[in-house]
């Protein structure tokens, strides 16, 4: 590790405006993984989310069980319908 997190920041500062952008990149890229990571285990079997994702395909299941499901395509063509009466 070796370098404290003041002295990084020390170093950043220093750094020219490019720099700064590749790291702020870099870094977002960094968080970016780290999220990923986390809601695949969040919402993996077992996970602290994965009730949640069983409680909806539940409820997807029993909407296309019932009938109450409306197709993507249904849906838009009633909404274009709805837009141009108005």
């Amino acid at each position: 590790m070796g370098m404290t997190v003041e002295a990084l920041k020390e170093e950043i500062e220093h750094l020219s405006e490019p720099e700064r952008k590749e790291l702020l990149d870099w870094l977002e890229e960094m968080e970016e993984e780290a999220w990923d990571r986390e809601m695949e285990r969040d919402f993996s079997p077992g996970g602290r989310g994965a009730h949640l994702l069983d409680k909806i395909n539940r409820e997807i299941d029993d909407a296309i069980a019932s009938g109450t499901v409306t197709s993507l395509d249904e849906e838009l063509r009633v909404r274009r319908e709805r837009r141009a009466r108005k």
